[in-house]
């Protein structure tokens, strides 16, 4: 299970010991269940859906604006997430019920955050996949970034699939996983995990427990 949330920025704890720890606030909620999908319904499997932010009503289809009336919400709102998981959780949760992140994370447990990752416009293979360059030696004229041969004549006869290119880099979806949660705000609805995640400051990011962890 998760929560949607919004990047808030960086900034650092002080430990007991005297430590300053880098960590990234993340406004979690509170989040509104939607809808419970479990396999006795049409969907056929198990999976929270959540409601986070608002929005105004005329900026709404009727489809979505029912929904969220369905759901028990008195006004539309900005994000819908779904989650999948496990039987019993989902049967934990009813429709119109507030998740918030007191309940869901503690202090010391590892997460993912999930979110798109600043977009940077077109690059360069020096930028994009940390290229070395060529020397800036005699004869190499205007050709210090270039990426090189990107693939043989006859054999096979054409560029290779994934070859490394200049291209588009950035604004993908991006997961961080195994993140340590250093301090969670049950009153602010505020999570801070040690360390960077996806997105510029003021994105929407998704927060759950760890799916794996680190042996």
């Amino acid at each position: 299970m998760g929560l949607i949330g919004r990047k808030l920025g960086m900034t650092q704890l002080f430990k007991e010991d005297g430590d300053v720890v880098p960590v990234t606030v993340i406004e979690t909620g509170p989040c509104t269940v939607t809808q419970v999908k479990t396999q006795a319904t049409r969907d056929r499997y198990d999976a929270v859906q959540l409601a986070f932010g608002e929005r105004k009503d005329s900026r709404t289809n009727k489809p979505e604006m029912g929904h969220f009336k369905k759901a028990g919400l008195e006004g539309a709102r900005a994000h819908l997430r779904e989650f999948r998981v496990d039987p019993q959780t989902a049967g934990a949760y009813a429709v119109g019920a507030v998740v918030t992140a007191g309940e869901l994370f503690k202090e010391g447990e590892k997460v993912d955050v999930c979110g798109d990752s600043k977009g940077r416009g077109f690059a360069g293979v020096m930028k994009r996949h940390n290229f070395a360059g060529f020397e800036r030696s005699h004869g190499a004229h205007e050709y210090f970034r270039h990426g090189g041969s990107i693939g043989t004549r006859l054999t096979p006869g054409m560029t290779l699939a994934g070859m490394p290119m200049p291209g588009h880099m950035g604004a993908c979806r991006t997961t961080v996983q195994n993140l340590v949660v250093a301090k969670v705000d049950a009153e602010r609805n505020l999570v801070y995990v040690h360390g960077g995640v996806p997105g510029p400051t003021g994105a929407v990011i998704t927060i759950r427990k760890a799916v794996k962890t680190e042996g």
